[in-house]
């Protein structure tokens, strides 16, 4: 599956404005901090998503992908998250990529921050290629090795770079 011909430079932030939540006095996060942090990151992946032609409503899209994340986390562990919906609120399927240098809540299942987020949109009606995407990410993201190339590139092309190269 080629992943990276779904990547735009445009649509990958390398260094993510949410910021990690923190108790003061550096006990655990509340349910609520720690859903506060969560949908933060959510509406910045969105925002990102909607700088693409593909995405009708942003505000709705969000609402989607917050409620898509309370039915069930989609971080995998690893550091590794891949929000994803299919949803009337997307023409094609579109990809956003947001990296965290020092990692985020989001209910892993192994406990640890999140530093590399997936978000995918996808037409209700495209289950083959947003399943095959998926998929796809799923496979290559096991490898520590690429985990750790995505953590340490410099720019967006390099990060398509890398997908590419794994294909």
């Amino acid at each position: 599956m080629n992943i990276s011909r779904h990547l735009e430079p445009s649509l990958i932030r390398l260094s993510m404005e949410t910021r990690r939540n923190s108790d003061r006095d550096g006990g655990e996060l509340s349910e609520r901090q720690k859903r506060d942090e969560k949908e933060s990151v959510l509406a910045e992946l969105v925002g990102l998503l909607s700088t693409s032609e593909k995405i009708a409503n942003p505000s709705k899209l969000l609402t989607e992908f917050v409620h898509r994340e309370r039915k069930a986390t989609t971080a995998i562990g690893d550091g590794i998250a891949i929000p994803h919906v299919r949803t009337y609120q997307t023409r094609e399927l579109v990809i956003a990529v947001g990296r965290s240098e020092e990692g985020l809540e989001f209910d892993a299942p192994d406990d640890s921050p999140v530093r590399l987020f997936f978000a995918m949109a996808a037409p209700s009606y495209d289950d083959t290629l947003y399943l095959r995407v998926f998929k796809a990410l799923g496979e290559v993201l096991q490898f520590d090795y690429f985990r750790e190339r995505l953590l340490e590139v410099e720019d967006e092309f390099a990060l398509i770079r890398a997908f590419r190269e794994m294909e």
